[in-house]
């Protein structure tokens, strides 16, 4: 999902995932698990993982993003940047949609206009709001006019293009996609499948492989033996780390295993009550014990992270830190903020109430629930009350964390090819992925300094300070940088290309 200074340092770190030749044993049919079902598969409302790499499948945008994060030409057969608020696109010609009607400039405009409108409420509209206009020149060509520069325009440009036509017409396209992609859908089993067939009218051609299934298989260990057993050619994080252990150590099996592009996280309410102060957000900090969650419950797949920036990231700076695992540090905050043990009773209080915390996180990854389980252990030896509530994702995400009605949740973050990605819409005032309710006037402005700056030195400026604020009134403390793993048959009768986003069109015959 991006151009030019997008990803420096990222582009080097992670290069290429190597390509692995295969034999064939099904030439037809590819099965992919997948931890949940897809909640729409319009490409301008997808909230999970599952939709939107199917919608990757379904739709295409302006651009694709290879693996190596670089923005390549898909609808778009090239641009132009004649001033920093100007990107003019050029479509390929004769583009059609899967049902065979004409993609024209109008199905950009439309598209890109509903993202921007706040009535559509669309999850990633904070992606898109320097977007002032965007017109069609000719049926072929695009402008899009940007109310201030802004640097990672290009990495976000490869969200599908829906038809305007369909949808203004009544289409449900969440229910029924029709897009320009290299599949189109057969059917769709909620909570069970996702049935797609190869779609010959792509610009590139229809891929090698002419069906997918995604099969939805909520339990990570469930699903890697179902891969074991040859039921899914496919899958992909997120995995067990026993499994990841031992499926990488089967020769029946290709596999791709590096660094990813996500995190996991605990979102702290800042609306909360109890949760208001930075103070008491710090000293709950203190009880989670990173090194125990990540080398003994993740079994060390993924990194122990000290900030909010990744690792990877041309933006990442050492000097910034979270506070760091200190249960008697906590102990001594809690007690500076005025909850001591009164009663004697090992449960800390304050003005006759105990010291009582939810913490929350989704069923579908047992390694969330057992970080749950152990933080929940920890606080209690530290004399708070702590109770873990633990539901399947539709209700945790939708009903429950978006609502902003948790006090601790465990979640995590995926996709994240910028730091605006992860830091724009999540922490800014009133941003729409917000939950926590967070708000600083001066991260607000060194975030949308961090966007609208074309420097890369003065974006890794503004993201290190906004970073060093984060790390101290914490509405996040993240827990650790996620490692990405993939593990496919060697019957697969493709060059398998993965990618740390985890999409999936290197999977189905084409290479970046």
């Amino acid at each position: 999902m991006k151009t030019f200074l997008l990803t420096t340092s990222a582009i080097v770190a992670l290069n290429f995932m190597p390509l692995q030749a295969a034999v064939a044993q099904d030439a037809d049919t590819l099965v992919i698990g997948a931890d949940v079902d897809a909640g729409t598969l319009d490409p301008r409302l997808t909230r999970d993982s599952t939709a939107s790499r199917t919608a990757d499948l379904i739709y295409s945008g302006l651009v694709h993003i290879t693996p190596a994060l670089e923005p390549v030409p898909d609808l778009a057969e090239s641009w132009e940047n004649p001033d920093p608020t100007t990107f003019i696109f050029k479509l390929r010609p004769d583009l059609t949609f899967s049902d065979g009607s004409p993609l024209t400039a109008d199905d950009v405009v439309y598209t890109y206009t509903t993202l921007v409108n706040p009535d559509f409420n669309a999850p990633q509209r904070a992606l898109y709001s320097p977007i002032s206009a965007v017109e069609a020149v000719d049926p072929q060509t695009v402008k899009f006019t940007l109310s201030a520069p802004y640097a990672p325009l290009l990495s976000y440009l490869d969200i599908g293009i829906v038809p305007k036509a369909l949808v203004e017409g009544g289409t449900d396209i969440g229910l029924n996609p029709v897009g320009a992609g290299p599949m189109k859908m057969v059917s769709w089993n909620r909570g069970s499948e996702i049935v797609l067939e190869a779609n010959d009218s792509y610009w590139r051609g229809a891929p090698e492989i002419e069906n997918v299934t995604i099969k939805i298989i909520g339990d990570n260990s469930a699903r890697a033996q179902a891969f074991e057993a040859g039921d899914l050619d496919v899958i992909q994080s997120p995995l067990s780390p026993q499994d990841i252990e031992r499926l990488s150590a089967d020769d029946r099996f290709g596999n791709v295993i590096t660094a990813g592009l996500g995190i996991n996280y605990l979102n702290f309410n800042t609306k909360d009550p109890l949760l208001a102060d930075p103070k008491m957000r710090q000293a709950f900090a203190k009880l989670v014990d990173q090194d125990t969650i990540v080398n003994d419950i993740y079994q060390g797949v993924d990194q122990v992270a000290h900030s909010i920036i990744l690792p990877s990231s041309w933006a990442f700076s050492d000097t910034i830190s979270q506070p760091t695992f200190d249960i008697e540090g906590a102990m001594a905050d809690f007690a500076a903020l005025g909850w001591t043990d009164s009663n004697g009773d090992g449960v800390l209080d304050k003005d006759g109430q105990d010291l009582a915390i939810t913490l929350a996180t989704h069923s579908e990854d047992p390694n969330r629930v057992q970080t749950v389980e152990y933080l929940q252990a920890i606080f209690e030896s530290a004399g708070v009350k702590a109770t873990a509530q633990i539901t399947d994702w539709p209700s945790f995400s939708t009903n429950y964390v978006q609502q902003g009605l948790h006090q601790i949740a465990v979640l995590g973050w995926l996709n994240i090819v910028d730091p605006d990605r992860l830091m724009f819409a999540q922490f800014t005032t009133d941003g729409p992925t917000n939950w926590g309710g967070y708000s600083n006037p001066e991260v607000d402005t060194l975030l949308q300094e961090g966007r609208s700056t074309l420097d890369q030195a003065q974006r890794a400026t503004a993201y290190q300070a906004a970073a060093t604020i984060l790390a101290e009134e914490l509405p996040y403390y993240v827990v650790s940088a996620q490692g990405y793993q993939l593990f496919y048959s060697k019957d697969i009768p493709v060059e398998v290309q993965g990618t740390p986003r985890g999409n999936l069109r290197g999977l189905i015959g084409f290479t970046d």
